[in-house]
């Protein structure tokens, strides 16, 4: 966007006018939060940065981290100052101060009771000023001035009500009611002035400009007192002072003043007197009564309330725009054009004058519903609507182009008098003609909703969430796609987007950051600018392009991130803010970010808008700090320890806890802590916003405990570190260990004996077991043997009844063969040959050898039966032998008669015989008896 040159020059020199309705932001501790009353009356900090507040209850002490309370000595606590390293405090009939002890707490030391002072009746203390190394406590009755050195107090007492003291430069001031303004001069009161304006009025505070005294009272503004009397200070301003009640006031460092007032909030005034915002109940603060107002070394404002406690961050780079009635809604885009901001939200487009007093945002007529982009194009507003496109003048829109949904216009290259829309329904020729401004043409072949699009050459890139990147080639007239192509080089994503930076087409989704090459045609990933999106932080794709500074704008997680090249190089460099998860945010995928004047941004969110200072960016150097370290054993108290020192931690308090903070009381600047504990953890822990950490049962041994914070995107300058030991306990002490080894010794030299006898004995067993088991061994090897030699006697004796079983069926086969001749042979008439052939044959049958053959082969078979049987029958003859060893072959009598050379009835003859010779009874059977011999 080109601003004329008078509008750039107006916003220079009008900030603070034209943008005083953005506030700073503004923290707010409710008492649940800090755990004390309502009430709070004094602020003051530490060198250590921790903040501390006088409260009803007593003194509060606040480390960025967590809230303390230390219990009041006396009564309500009505005042606190920090000088050196003391917390001086005063309360009823009781001032003194409180000192840091080794153990990370507060010890409170009464001055009054050490000096012995006697109060007057209900006396109170409401404020504390020091001055050349003495003390000045002042109530409504005295004023007491403590030397520290001498360790001495004195006292200046009034009549008339001391309102309030002043300290400016070197001098007090104090003001007594009724009788005017008098200076400590020496010790004693000396009366400045008894001006009816200072005798009737109670004074705020009292500023010193040059050689002049500003004092402020609380119902008629500002004087200047000078030699030449007291003036009333003309400013702007004094119309608002005088319909006020001013309670506090201070001046800050840049040389403004903050005015706390008693119903009314506060009021923020410029050097000169000018207002420059005001902030109550319904623009942030949580009460409106102001007790007290404390500027820090941060150039925080702290505001003591009549109901908590509250603190602006002046120098914080965000300042906001909050409306709490939901008729703006969530701003989607902004412009700055003609003097007058205007807002396109969800609920239509929002405008206001800049040089306005009215602040309010009014909507425009006609303009309801969703304003998707607002673009100046040859000095002409547009406003891109869910309805068309209408063209903004000042309070007025006239619907200029009906195509619905429109949600972008660009440029196209060589012709100066054609635009680009994108519209729900495709894409569309803006013609600015003689008539004014027209669509020319819609064009044709494409009819996808193109949000995202850019032109380069002669193509049109348009990028659609769930449908992919379209390269769209077109005809020379515009009037129609000629050629669409999916470009399959980069995916589809949800919240991804098209930009053309520094010449080149980006796509970014969460994958990164993506550069078309015309080269090769295809979109390839960009390295340096892929670390927009870093693991576990992305937010959304969208770019957002800032044309006026050529810089690229991203959202991620916890972080603003903006692209920059630099004045020497072409090279990116990309530059994070980061942001707490407590700044109002916009609509994710619709994120949006507009130059407003300088290094100021505008950022809408759901709620209203963002600004942000890139010069309040500073990088700041943060200490982390070990407050305090817990001990404890399981069932026991907690002890406080020493943090001063290294310890030993008896075995039993093996229980650690540590708590640790950064004195950061920015809102919107998030603090994580990362612990680590050697000797037990070797490696960092995960961020965590939690300001302590405990280790439960810690065996014993060395430890070291390392601690570090995050501030935003900046580590702390240092790592907090505490070492300790824990003890062993008893039983592996080192006595306890010399002990077990004494012990394990002896035992060692009793169990030696016990199984030096035990195995003794166990030897012998075993001999006299291994003797026996040889024994047995031997004696079933012997058994073995002998069934082996049963075994093969066994297969002999099978051997020789198969050969005796042979022979004597060859022996049958032998006679019967014989026999079967003989018969034939009688047959034949020539006995003379007859019978020699017979003598042969008879021969043969009757051959003795036969039969000793036999007998030899029975023997070896049935060894000792024919002298068992011939023992036992003495009577029997060789022929009755030979029967006997026949039958005990158990053949029958036919096979038998072969054998003897007789018939089968001779054979039975000659078994009835041999059954006489044995002597059998008449039912016995033979073959039975001779079978069992």
């Amino acid at each position: 966007m080109k601003h004329p040159w008078f509008l750039l020059y107006f916003i220079f020199f009008s900030t603070f006018i034209s943008l005083a309705q953005e506030l700073p932001p503004i923290a707010i501790y409710q008492p649940k939060e800090y755990n004390a009353e309502n009430q709070n009356w004094s602020i003051s900090q530490s060198k250590d940065h921790y903040i501390y507040v006088a409260n009803n209850s007593g003194l509060l002490e606040f480390n960025g981290a967590r809230w303390k309370l230390y219990p009041s000595p006396s009564g309500i606590m009505r005042s606190v100052h920090v000088i050196d390293n003391l917390i001086y405090t005063g309360c009823y009939r009781e001032f003194g101060y409180w000192k840091e002890n080794n153990l990370g707490t507060l010890d409170y030391h009464s001055i009054s009771d050490e000096l012995n002072i006697n109060f007057f009746e209900d006396e109170e203390f409401w404020n504390i000023i020091a001055v050349d190394g003495y003390i000045l406590f002042q109530s409504f009755k005295s004023i007491y001035i403590y030397d520290k050195d001498k360790n001495t107090c004195s006292r200046i007492t009034s009549d008339a009500n001391i309102y309030k003291v002043f300290k400016v430069d070197v001098d007090i001031y104090f003001q007594k009611e009724r009788n005017g303004l008098y200076r400590i001069d020496n010790g004693e009161p000396q009366l400045v002035s008894d001006h009816p304006i200072l005798k009737e009025n109670l004074l705020v505070n009292i500023y010193k400009e040059k050689k002049t005294l500003l004092i402020e009272t609380e119902n008629n503004g500002f004087y200047c007192l000078k030699e030449d009397g007291l003036n009333k200070w003309e400013v702007s301003a004094n119309n608002t002072l005088n319909e006020v009640s001013v309670y506090r006031s201070t001046k800050l460092q840049d040389g403004s003043y903050i005015l706390g007032t008693r119903s009314n909030g506060i009021i923020h005034l410029s050097a000169s007197g000018d207002i420059l915002r005001r902030i109550d109940t319904e623009t942030g603060l949580s009460n409106n009564t102001i007790h007290y107002i404390f500027e820090d070394d941060k150039s925080n404002i702290w505001l003591a309330l009549d109901n908590g406690i509250n603190c602006i961050n002046m120098n914080s780079p965000f300042s906001l725009f909050t409306e709490n009635e939901g008729k703006l809604g969530t701003v989607y885009t902004s412009m700055i054009y003609d003097n007058i901001l205007y807002l396109g939200t969800n609920q239509g487009l929002f405008y206001r004058k800049l040089d306005a007093n009215n602040n309010n945002f009014n909507l425009i007529k006609n303009t309801q519903g969703p304003v998707w982009n607002l673009k100046v194009i040859n000095n002409t507003l547009f406003c891109c609507h869910d309805t068309g496109t209408f063209i903004i003048k000042e309070n007025k829109a006239t619907l200029a182009l009906q195509a619905r949904g429109s949600w972008d216009i660009k440029p196209i290259p060589d012709h100066p008098k054609l635009f680009l829309q994108g519209n729900y329904s495709g894409l569309y020729i803006i013609e600015n003609g003689v008539t004014g401004w027209n669509i020319r043409n819609k064009i044709a072949n494409f009819d996808i909703s193109s949000r995202f699009f850019e032109i380069q050459n002669n193509t049109i890139f348009m990028s659609h969430e769930n449908k992919g990147v379209f390269k769209i080639t077109v005809n020379p007239e515009l009037t129609e796609a000629v050629e669409t192509k999916i470009d399959t080089a980069v995916g589809k994503s949800l919240k991804s987007c098209i930009v053309k930076y520094n010449g080149s087409i980006l796509y970014s989704d969460r994958s990164g950051v993506f550069k078309y090459h015309s080269l090769n045609d295809k979109f390839e990933k960009d390295t340096i600018l892929s670390k927009l999106y870093t693991p576990g932080n992305y937010l959304s794709g969208k770019l957002i392009l800032d044309k006026e500074h050529d810089m690229l704008w991203n959202f991620s997680e916890n972080n603003l991130n903006y692209v920059t090249t630099g004045k020497f190089a072409k090279t990116p460099k990309i530059n994070r803010i980061p942001i707490s998860g407590t700044l109002p945010k916009g609509l994710t995928g619709y994120e949006n970010i507009t130059w407003l004047y300088q290094d100021h941004y505008l950022i809408g969110t759901s709620s209203g808008y963002v600004v942000l200072d890139l010069n309040k960016l500073n990088r700041k150097d943060y200490k982390i700090n070990i407050n305090s370290i817990i001990n404890h054993a399981i069932a026991d108290s907690t002890i406080l320890v020493d943090k001063t020192a290294d310890k030993t931690f008896a075995y039993k308090y093996n229980n650690i806890t540590f708590e640790y903070n950064v004195p950061e009381f920015n809102k919107f600047l998030d603090v994580a802590y990362q612990y680590k504990l050697e000797g037990l953890y070797s490696q960092w822990s995960d961020w965590s916003d939690t300001p302590t950490i405990t280790f439960q049962n810690l065996p014993f041994g060395d430890y070291q405990f390392l601690v570090r914070a995050k501030i935003g995107n900046n580590l702390s300058q240092n790592t907090a570190s505490y070492t300790f030991t824990i003890a062993r306990p008893w039983y592996v002490s080192k006595t306890m260990i010399i002990v077990y080894v004494l012990l394990v010794v002896l035992f060692s030299i009793l169990m030696h004996n016990i199984y030096k006898h035990y195995y003794k004995k166990q030897r012998e067993r075993l001999l006299e077991k291994t003797t026996r088991e040889l024994e047995l061994k031997e004696l079933e090897n012997k058994q073995q043997l002998m069934r082996f030699n049963n075994e093969k006697l066994r297969q002999d004796i099978e051997n020789k009844n198969r050969e005796l079983g042979i022979s004597t069926m060859s022996l049958i086969k032998k006679n019967e063969f014989l026999n079967n001749i003989k018969k034939e042979l009688e047959g034949i008439d020539n006995v003379r040959d007859l019978k020699k052939i017979n003598r042969i044959i008879d021969r043969n049958l009757s051959d003795s050898d036969d039969w000793k053959l036999f007998e030899e082969a029975f023997n070896n078979a049935d060894k000792d039966f024919l002298k068992k049987i011939k023992s036992l029958h003495p009577e029997l003859t060789s022929n009755d032998l030979r029967l006997c060893a026949y039958l005990r072959l158990n053949l029958s009598s036919k096979e038998i008669a072969p054998l003897l050379n007789i018939s089968p009835r001779s054979v039975e003859v000659k078994r009835y015989r041999l059954r006489k010779k044995l002597n059998l009874e008449h039912n016995s059977s033979l073959s039975d008896y001779i079978l069992e011999i």
